[in-house]
């Protein structure tokens, strides 16, 4: 009430304000020390039960190995590829275990474009007059004697060819290997080129030889006798004939003669081999000696580079058809703000038998799904709604995930808080991740509250710390899982956990339960901790009453990042646009972080401070968005993200500002102005994204505050 009000109260209702107004002041404050730290339950007496969801969680953890293993072999027991009969056992495991859990589910069918192996696929050995030489194997020795049912090793999208040429071994199909060739005067137009694996993705192997003139590319498996199957397409996640919208029974569909879609399908065709028959080529060629550096894995003697004198007879046939695929979710609806999506993802389907790619998280997921049933039944219910998602389609391009985000672009824009990824769960020793950067304290924290599987009296964060010489957290500009489309796409902080950096029976009939149990993880701990950190992770965002993201991690992450980017260029002059743009990003991450410790210290049921939090959270989960641009990259109109989507080319040295990265391999043939003019655009457009975050966060676009000089708080 105004002081002059006051003066016109007679005096002693001046009194009676006075004392109404310290009784109320003192009640608060009572009522505010008296209220729960932790999510609150009523029970049926009329009373109130307080939860602490991380010791809750926790404290389910007995036995959790053994579930884990049990949904493992249960998942694993066939091969289960997308759009094949065979995709319908782990669909129905997964929904049950989602409705045995109580959560509420929902399917989500889409018909995209999926590439299959048709029947005339051959290879083998001519001598130079034509004559028969040899026919060679393109059955996966691993998968000799085994249950059967695999699909044979093939390339996705890989076009239907046949050819009939000389062979050249091209080591591992990068730029520089071609360039070795060179030298030598080697070249591969009008021939077949063999690869060995390791070469960055088979995709861009693939579309490499292809501009070098090549008519066919052999990959070669590995040396224990797998065989790498896995996709070749270009251009980016999700159905190619959908691109940007869902690929629902009757949506709109681009033609195969339109050139956005002919961009994304390789040219000539291409497939796996086993390493012996990759070794059988090149020991047949001539031409100069192979170098020792590029016998590694194939068992290769003797032989040269080719080409020649041998011949290659290859003939591969595609079956591209439209087929049904299943996204399956289970529902938790948050009691506060149901409207605030905290979303974990994992892929169900495989190439062969999938007990690491992808069914290790599955069955993490599954047991996660059980956990939160139990705390539900114990009372609690989270502040935000979590959703549990069991993706279809990751191996032929992260499908399921890409055509969902498509389709519900505009909701998770304004609800999703962020995307938590688990893949490969348990694929060897070591925890690894991959985060946007302002998650980054969120998942330290988390990894210091979970033991460590393989060292007893340590914690996760201990080994990680200790293996890395300190914490190292990963970008996510990859895409091989679904994170992608929620990155990329949709601007949703993301994170990606696993345990064991390389696996090598990667999209192998070597993926099997059997090695598993014997190598993987025997006593399935490895997937406890993951299962425990994701839980644990999830918790924190979907509970916290003010969302656990610190941007000053983002603003550190990007000084690296031009630091880096000047090396590159040889010309800091050229990056110092950036610099005030991180300062302010800097700054407004501190008003963010001040902010979130003042409504920390006010009761958490004051409706004015509820309020207060709603609209710092909406700041903090929306100042991700802000890197995104509406037209996306230039030529790759889909990945919209300016500081975390892959570049265009597969070898650039930037894995960060795709834009900047795409004007420096495109600028070749420019002069040194035009190349400079054009980098500088995308380095301007990276620096009105950085600002527009920092306006975000500060929640005021007419406010403009001086920038912390935080570039010299972190450089000498």
């Amino acid at each position: 009430m105004p002081s002059s009000v006051l003066a016109r109260l007679p005096p002693g209702s001046v009194r009676l304000v006075a004392a109404f107004g310290l009784l109320l002041l003192v009640s608060l404050l009572v009522l505010g020390r008296r209220r729960p730290p932790g999510p609150v339950a009523r029970t049926s007496n009329g009373g109130s039960r307080v939860f602490d969801p991380a010791a809750l969680f926790l404290s389910l953890s007995a036995g959790a190995n053994a579930t884990i293993k049990a949904d493992l072999r249960a998942l694993t027991a066939g091969p289960h590829l997308a759009g094949t009969p065979a995709a319908a056992g782990p669909v129905a495991h997964v929904l049950g275990r989602f409705r045995v859990a109580g959560l509420r589910t929902l399917t989500r069918e889409y018909a995209p474009l999926l590439s299959y192996p048709g029947n005339a696929s051959s290879l083998s050995l001519l001598r130079a007059d034509g004559s028969p030489l040899a026919r060679l194997s393109l059955q996966e020795p691993a998968d000799v004697g085994g249950r059967g049912g695999l699909v044979r090793p093939y390339h996705a999208y890989a076009p239907s060819g046949a050819a009939v040429a000389e062979a050249v071994f091209v080591n591992l199909g990068r730029e520089e290997d071609y360039a070795a060739l060179d030298k030598l005067g080697v070249g591969v137009r009008g021939r077949i080129a063999v690869a060995r694996r390791g070469g960055g993705y088979r995709g861009a192997v693939v579309a490499r030889a292809a501009e070098k003139g090549a008519v066919a590319v052999l990959i070669a498996g590995r040396a224990d006798g797998g065989v790498e199957r896995g996709v070749v397409m270009l251009g980016g996640p999700g159905d190619p004939l959908t691109p940007g919208w869902a690929a629902t029974v009757g949506a709109e569909r681009l033609g195969f003669d339109n050139e956005a879609v002919k961009r994304r399908f390789p040219t000539i065709p291409s497939m796996p081999v086993p390493a012996e028959t990759a070794a059988a080529i090149i020991r047949s060629l001539g031409g100069p000696a192979v170098p020792a550096e590029w016998k590694v894995g194939l068992g290769v003697d003797a032989g040269g580079l080719g080409p020649g004198p041998t011949l290659v007879n290859f003939t591969y046939q595609e079956d591209r058809k439209f087929e049904m695929i299943r996204d399956i979710f289970g529902i938790i609806k948050g009691s506060e703000e149901p409207d605030r999506y905290v979303i974990l993802g994992n892929h169900r389907d495989a190439w062969t038998y999938g007990a690491v790619d992808p069914n290790s998280g599955t069955a993490a997921l599954l047991n996660i799904a059980q956990r939160l049933g139990k705390m539900l039944q114990s009372g609690w219910k989270p502040r935000r709604s979590i959703i549990l998602c069991s993706w279809d389609a990751e191996e032929f391009g992260m499908i399921g995930s890409t055509e969902w985000v498509e389709e519900n672009l505009a909701d998770l824009h304004l609800k999703a808080v962020a995307y938590l990824n688990v893949d490969c769960a348990v694929q060897g020793v070591g925890f690894f991740a991959g985060s946007t950067p302002q998650l980054d304290k969120l998942l330290v924290d988390v990894t210091r509250q979970v033991k460590d599987p393989d060292v007893m009296g340590k914690m996760v964060h201990d080994t990680w710390n200790e293996m890395n010489g300190g914490i190292s957290i990963e970008r996510l500009a990859r895409t091989d899982s679904d994170f992608a489309p929620f990155v990329h796409h949709a601007g949703i902080p993301s994170m990606d956990l696993y345990y064991g950096q390389e696996f090598s029976g990667y999209h192998t009939a070597l993926d099997s339960y059997s090695w598993m149990e014997k190598h993987g993880d025997p006593l399935f701990l490895r997937h406890l901790a993951i299962t425990e950190i994701w839980g644990l992770l999830a918790l924190r965002l979907a509970d916290d009453p003010v969302l656990p993201f610190d941007y000053q991690d983002y603003a550190s992450q990007l000084l690296e990042h031009i630091n880096a980017l000047s090396v590159l260029l040889g010309n800091s002059q050229a990056v110092n646009v950036m610099n005030g743009s991180i300062d302010d990003l800097f700054g407004a991450a501190m008003e963010a972080l001040k902010e979130a410790k003042k409504l920390q210290q006010l009761d958490l049921y004051d409706e004015h401070a509820r309020m207060r939090r709603r609209l710092l959270n909406d700041r903090l989960l929306l100042a991700e968005r802000s890197f995104l641009q509406a037209e996306g990259l230039e030529g790759r109109r889909w990945f919209k993200h300016l500081l975390y989507s892959p570049p265009e080319d597969y070898e650039s040295k930037l894995s960060f500002f795709p834009g900047i990265a795409d004007a420096i391999s495109r600028s070749g043939d420019l002069s040194a102005k035009e190349r400079e003019a054009a980098i500088q655009h995308e380095v301007w457009k990276v620096s009105r994204a950085i600002q527009r975050a920092a306006s975000v966060l500060r929640g005021d676009f007419n406010q403009q505050n001086k920038p912390s000089n935080f570039s010299s708080l972190v450089t000498p």
